[in-house]
């Protein structure tokens, strides 16, 4: 299901440079009634092929499994701290934003690699990265030209609004990757425990209200950590299916897992 109003928002050019993209009040209703907002042009087609580049140069073993680049890496730090993120983030926090994660995704077709081709099964933020308050959100970006073939993203507008859903474990392994991990967490009096993850599926979801997006390259998708979303496998012959996303908290949120509790200036 593609809803009418899905089209990806231009941003609004009446702005600081020094800002980045500022959005505009339209634009700040939609991200509060939908829980999502699509803007285009966040990236040249230069800043992402030199960053995809730059990505395809040998790299060590784990490197993508790492969400802590923006920290050693200049050019993921460039890109969680690029204005034109940064900048709409800070207006719907309403704080100055800190980066909790961040995550370059290839997703190659399915027919060609079965693991590199699947998705990530319709889930909420929150079950990964819990916190308090609990204000996460993420910027996804498209690195290529997305949509329902290639395994572009997928929302449902609104469940943002509707608290934390009961999950499961995937069950769909042809569309989505499935696992389970050990994660430490920790709250603030430094008491610590640890609690299973797993590949979070949204327990009796209506796919009628899934919304599949068409996100061209350079623009991206804002969303609330309340917000479901996923994606299914690249089921094209030949398109790539690239995305850059990155978590941001207010300023003083406290990070439950251990992992990600150092978190770093957007700015």
């Amino acid at each position: 299901m593609r809803g009418p109003d899905q089209r990806p928002l231009k941003r609004n050019r009446d702005m600081d440079t020094a800002q980045g993209i500022r959005l505009s009040p339209d634009q700040l209703k939609t991200y509060e009634r939908d829980g999502y907002l699509i803007v285009n042009d966040l990236l040249t087609d230069r800043e992402i092929d030199d960053f995809v580049a730059y990505e395809n140069e040998p790299k060590p073993d784990g490197w993508r499994e790492s969400l802590l680049h923006h920290v050693d890496d200049r050019r993921w730090s460039s890109l969680a701290r690029h204005p034109n993120v940064t900048g709409p983030v800070s207006q719907i926090l309403d704080d100055p934003p800190m980066i909790v994660q961040s995550m370059y995704m290839e997703k190659i077709p399915a027919q060609a690699d079965a693991d590199r081709g699947r998705g990530i099964a319709l889930h909420q933020d929150l079950h990964y990265l819990p916190c308090e308050p609990e204000e996460l959100m993420a910027c996804w970006i498209a690195m290529s030209d997305t949509d329902g073939e290639n395994g572009g993203l997928c929302v449902v507008a609104g469940s943002h609004n509707q608290g934390l859903y009961a999950t499961h474990k995937t069950e769909n392994a042809e569309d989505h990757q499935a696992w389970e991990m050990e994660a430490l967490m920790r709250d603030r009096t430094g008491k610590e425990w640890t609690q299973k993850m797993y590949s979070f599926e949204i327990e009796g979801l209506d796919r009628n209200k899934i919304l599949q997006l068409e996100v061209p390259k350079g623009a991206g998708v804002f969303f609330h950590g309340r917000t479901i979303h996923g994606s299914y496998a690249n089921r094209s012959r030949d398109r790539v299916r690239r995305a850059f996303a990155v978590h941001y908290v207010p300023q003083g949120t406290w990070m439950y897992r251990a992992d990600v509790q150092d978190v770093a200036p957007a700015t």
